[in-house]
């Protein structure tokens, strides 16, 4: 631990180092009495947190053709309380407005009416602004004075609102009593609030006015997102704030995040960029401004799994549509119509392109009738590239303002398909977006797209805290001995879950030994009794999934598990009787309580003949698709439902749905009974590496957990090297190893 540090003492250092660094102005408001008007910050009113005097300053410099008295009407726009609105929209208007300027007309000198804008801050030239950082101003609120400890305004606006506490005391302090107050108390201090600043010298956090305290996130680097950063260190000689006072509050970078890396979703949530997020896209920023000389080439985006990636491509694309001349369309390709869905979603959520901007065009020829049309966002899957063997791809589109954006470039669905891409759109500019790396001897994507231009992997998103470390067990039943060295052709194909005729055929032969192995009904029968035993008395209760060889296999996994668990409820209930000890009945009646309130649930894709299917294997998959396509009393889906804490559904069987792009936080637990390796495995386990602030019983989620019954762990080890520790690798893994017995076999 660090010698003690003041909040004063932090205080005094973090306005020294804005002095010297970044050139801020500084201003001490504290007065003993709280009302008095005579602080130096010139308001008029307590209430105040706008500084008009220094807006119109700034206005009438950065405005020389628009009239004062005009000037003056726009400011009376912005200082209005905006008490009609809510707490978001009222930020998100008046956020409007400092980005793109309040809008105004007037009459010229010819007497024409004229529209313009009246600009409140010049993005264009940092130098052109005012920096200023207020400390002590006393605010009055309903109940009384509120007294926040710096902020950092830009032209008289309060941009940046900072809470500090002595290094003695947690962090989250900041948060549940300061930030919750003043949010109920003073909330005009946070209508011109881009983002929020918390330290107590050996802990730093940023984060939005709608984020919750596990959404705050850590800021270390400043140029580099593969910059080494030794956290003890940086605890023992509390120097946590150095990296937000570099990495963010330079003149450039304070105004580059405020223009291009805040969003509204669904105009109820701020989301704002993270610290990789806000190098990651600088740099492929940078990297799209040199697009001649590279040839269409823009790069590899690596971020792990978890790490926002679909906005990075929202900022990224906001940020070249916003600062760049020409009339780019964006082209997201994606190889799932649910992941082609789900970014269409975001990008129409956070207001990037409107329903008439945007199109999902059903084939290659309405594809070229968009882009005709310089559509800004198409979205469209790359199967739709398919083509006629042995016929010339048509020539989709001669523009160079093209950008494609391909999601998960390396899988199979794009080995056939990306050239005919290629093909139709020859002058456009490639950009791959992955949550990991590109392997293999040819690196077909690096020959496609170039090298990395951003890389944040699974290890850095865990020492940051954007992830929770995850702990492995393998269990595998002592069945039989499995294969070794099953084909890439096996893998791949179980990565489908809807399999063609061909596929099927080849399972059922080929690779006919191995697929008994996995689903003798005794090695299921071993898994489902140790599902059973495990689940109810680990030691977060988070929610678990258990992944299944195929449909049929999670079907029958749940119809065991269901069995197993009602046998279990009444083996308890017999010990509760001969339980002597108090205290031992009242543990057992809490783990029958739990259990009997757990609700479970099969998903698996909807497909033709499914009924007829199932029945053939002597299975009912109708009782699953109905829960599967219900909503409950309050609306609410299955998908809804798992991702709620709260609710019962706590246990899914699944095979190959919900294993990518599927952020269900309180999920904690994953049952491995799948052959998986690569790409697909680490997409896999990182199901369960999200953050919640969600307690059960008291219990936080510090990590997640990986039970392996198929043996995943001899090609976990690779994957992880190679997919979760960047170019590099490191000594220590970020999946960790707990040593268990062996399952004994049936």
């Amino acid at each position: 631990m660090p010698n003690f540090i003041s909040e004063d003492q932090i205080e005094q250092a973090l306005v020294q180092k804005l002095q010297h660094l970044h050139g801020f102005d500084s201003l001490d408001c504290h007065t003993e009495d709280p009302g008095d008007l005579n602080d130096g910050s010139g308001r008029a009113n307590k209430r105040d947190i706008i500084l008009v005097d220094r807006v119109k300053q700034a206005t009438i410099r950065l405005n020389p053709h628009i009239p004062e008295n005009t000037i003056d009407d726009a400011l009376e726009q912005l200082v209005d309380r905006r008490q009609a609105l809510s707490f978001v929209a009222a930020n998100q208007e008046v956020y409007n407005f400092i980005r793109d300027g309040i809008p105004v007309e007037f009459d010229n000198a010819n007497g024409q009416k004229q529209q313009e804008r009246v600009r409140l801050i010049d993005f264009n030239r940092p130098d052109e602004n005012r920096y200023l950082a207020v400390t002590q101003l006393w605010i009055k609120g309903e109940r009384g004075y509120r007294r926040p400890d710096v902020l950092l305004y830009v032209n008289g606006l309060p941009l940046v609102f900072i809470e500090l506490k002595n290094s003695n005391v947690k962090l989250r302090t900041a948060f549940d009593d300061n930030f919750t107050n003043y949010k109920g108390e003073i909330p005009q201090l946070f209508l011109t609030n881009a983002f929020c600043v918390f330290s107590n010298a050996i802990e730093t956090k940023v984060g939005s006015i709608t984020a919750e305290w596990e959404h705050f996130f850590n800021w270390f680097r400043a140029e580099d997102e593969k910059e080494k950063v030794d956290q003890e260190e940086v605890k023992r000689r509390g120097t946590s704030l150095e990296g937000v006072i570099a990495g963010l509050f330079d003149r450039q970078k304070l105004l580059d995040y405020v223009e291009n890396f805040i969003l509204y979703y669904k105009d109820s949530q701020k989301i704002i960029a993270q610290n990789h997020q806000f190098i990651g896209v600088n740099r492929a920023y940078e990297t799209f401004l040199k697009r001649e000389e590279l040839k269409g080439k823009l790069g590899v985006f690596w971020h792990t799994q978890g790490s926002g990636k679909s906005f990075s491509m929202i900022f990224y694309a906001r940020k070249i549509f916003r600062k760049q001349t020409g009339n780019f369309t964006f082209l997201v390709v994606t190889d799932r119509e649910d992941l082609d869905g789900q970014i269409y979603r975001n990008f129409l959520h956070t207001g990037t392109v409107t329903k008439a901007e945007a199109a999902q065009p059903k084939d290659s020829e309405e594809m070229r009738k968009f882009l005709g049309q310089n559509k800004r966002l198409v979205f469209t899957l790359i199967q739709k590239f398919r083509w006629d063997k042995g016929k010339t791809y048509p020539d989709l589109s001669p523009r160079k303002d093209i950008i494609v954006i391909v999601d998960e470039a390396h899988r199979t669905q794009y080995k056939s398909l990306a050239e005919n891409m290629r093909a139709g759109l020859k002058n456009a500019q490639y950009l791959a977006f992955t949550g990991t790396p590109l392997l293999g001897r040819e690196r077909k994507t690096n020959q496609w797209f170039g090298d990395y231009v951003s890389e944040y992997n699974f290890q850095q998103s865990m020492d940051d805290g954007a992830t929770v470390p995850l702990y492995y067990e393998k269990r595998v039943p002592q069945v039989l001995n499995q294969n070794e060295n099953l084909s890439d052709e096996f893998y791949e194909i179980l990565e489908d879950e809807n399999l063609d005729e061909l596929q099927k055929a080849k399972l059922e032969k080929k690779f006919a030994a191995e697929i008994e192995v996995i689903k003798r009904d005794d090695r299921l029968e071993t898994i489902a009794t140790d599902i059973v035993s495990q689940f109810p008395r680990r030691g977060y209760l988070g929610k678990g999934m258990v992944v299944s060889l195929d449909k049929f296999t999670a079907v029958k996994m749940y119809d065991k598990v269901q069995r197993h668990w009602k046998d279990r409820i009444k083996e308890l209930l017999g010990q509760i009787k001969k339980a002597v000890s108090e205290a031992e009945k009242a543990r057992l009646h809490k783990q029958v309580e739990y259990m009997r309130a757990v609700q479970m649930a099969v998903i698996v894709s909807e497909e033709a003949e499914e009924g007829k299917r199932f029945a053939q294997q002597k299975l009912d998959i109708k009782l699953h698709r109905d829960r599967m396509n219900r909503l409950d009393e309050h609306g609410h889906d299955v998908e809804y439902n798992f991702k709620d804490p709260e609710h019962p559904l706590q246990l899914v069987f699944v095979c190959a749905m919900w294993l990518t792009r599927f952020v269900a936080p309180p999920l904690s637990t994953l049952y491995l009974d799948k052959p998986m390796k690569d790409h697909t495995l680490m997409q896999t386990i990182a199901r369960a590496n999200r953050v919640t602030s969600w307690k059960i019983n008291g219990v936080e989620k510090r990590n997640g957990e990986i039970i392996d019954y198929y043996n995943v762990f001899r090609n976990m080890k690779k994957a992880l090297k190679e997919y979760a520790q960047g170019q590099e690798g490191l000594d220590e893994p970020p999946v960790r190893e707990k040593l268990m017995p062996m399952l004994t076999s049936c």
